[in-house]
Formats: C-alpha cells, sequence, structure tokens
C-alpha cells in the first residue's frame, strides 16, 4: 500500500529519523543486530534512513526495498558501500534466491500490507538458515487508533500481536525474543538451521 501524502511526510521528517535511530535501532541491536560482514535486506527502506544506521555495523552487503519511487528517488544521495536500492512489492521478492539474505530487518511496513503472509513466506525463503529477521509492527487496535484520526491503514492489513506471532510461526521462522513498548511490538525471529 502507497503511503498517504501526511504519512509520506511523518516518515521523512527529523523525528521520526530520530526515534528510529535512537530508540528502533538500539532495540534491534539488543536483540542481536550487531555481527558484522553480513547480507541485510531491508523491507521498506522509505529514504534511505535505515541503510545510514544499517551500515554502522558494516554489513557484508545491503539491499533496501520500497513500493513507492519517490521514497527510492530520496535514495539518489546516499553513497555508502555495497548498497543499493530498488522499488519492489515485498510481497513478491523473486529478485532474490533462496537463502541469499543473512538479516531482514522491517521498521514497521507489514502493517500496511493485507497480504503480509506472503511477505512473512518469502522472508523466510531468502533468509539463508540460521538468518534472523527484525522486525517492528503495530497491531490493529493501534492502527484503529491512529485511523480515528489519520485514515493511514486498510483494514484487510491489520493484525493482532496474537495474529503476527503466529503468522511468524506459520511461515517457518522461530521467534525468539519479544519486546513490547507502547503502541508496537519488536521481534527477532530466526530461520532454524537445520544443519546443527
Amino acid at each position: 500500500m502507497r503511503l498517504t501524502t501526511l504519512e509520506f511526510w511523518a516518515m521523512n521528517n527529523p523525528v521520526r529519523r530520530c526515534i528510529q535511530k535512537r530508540f528502533e535501532f538500539r532495540l534491534f541491536q539488543e536483540m542481536g543486530l550487531t555481527r558484522p560482514g553480513k547480507r541485510i535486506l531491508e523491507i521498506g527502506c522509505g529514504s534511505g534512513y535505515g541503510a545510514r544506521l544499517l551500515s554502522t555495523i558494516k554489513p557484508a552487503s545491503y539491499v533496501g526495498i520500497d513500493l513507492m519511487p519517490e521514497q527510492i528517488e530520496r535514495t539518489k544521495g546516499i553513497d555508502l558501500p555495497n548498497t543499493e536500492f530498488a522499488v519492489m512489492d515485498a510481497t513478491d521478492l523473486s529478485a532474490f534466491e533462496d537463502a541469499s539474505t543473512d538479516y531482514v530487518v522491517v521498521f514497521g511496513i507489514l502493517h500496511h500490507i493485507p497480504a503480509w503472509k506472503t511477505v512473512l513466506s518469502e522472508i523466510e525463503r531468502v533468509l539463508a538458515p540460521g538468518g534472523s529477521l527484525f522486525i517492528e509492527e503495530l497491531q490493529k487496535a493501534s492502527t484503529k487508533m491512529i485511523d480515528r484520526l489519520f485514515h493511514w491503514h486498510v483494514p484487510e492489513a491489520g493484525f493482532s500481536y496474537a495474529e503476527f506471532e503466529t503468522g511468524m510461526m506459520d511461515a517457518g521462522l522461530e521467534v525468539l525474543e519479544t519486546r513490547a513498548y507502547g503502541f508496537f511490538n519488536s521481534y527477532c525471529a530466526q530461520k532454524p538451521d537445520n544443519q546443527t
């Protein structure tokens, strides 16, 4: 789903970036997003601020995807090693081979996507065995509250935290850690490494 004009502004302002840097990214790091030399895929990369944050852990490669060409256009000035951006729908990650990514990072995008279960299945497919998903999401109750004012979310994309956690497990991901903070939950999930 495309962002509304107001939401596009909300996702591209200094306040949002401060929260992403000082709270969300740090939380992911506490959950294990720290190892250098990993192949990273960010879903819903927006204007590329997540790429700047993730570059601090020195990934082997980084690919950021976003459905909106307007967001990818904003990444043009970002010059980080082994970094690329692409307009892509997260429900179809066929551009990526099976087991081609070590970390998938999502800063709160799936609650905009009606086919969020398909996205989770695609994430599981592209993750290497032992690879990790770091994701934060709002649940249906939170999006309904926001939509009383802004009408940003489609009802079909909503889920409870229980439904979301079940969706991750149904996709073949093991939920390792959950942290609840106010309006959102953060998760670290892993694709099981059957070789161990």
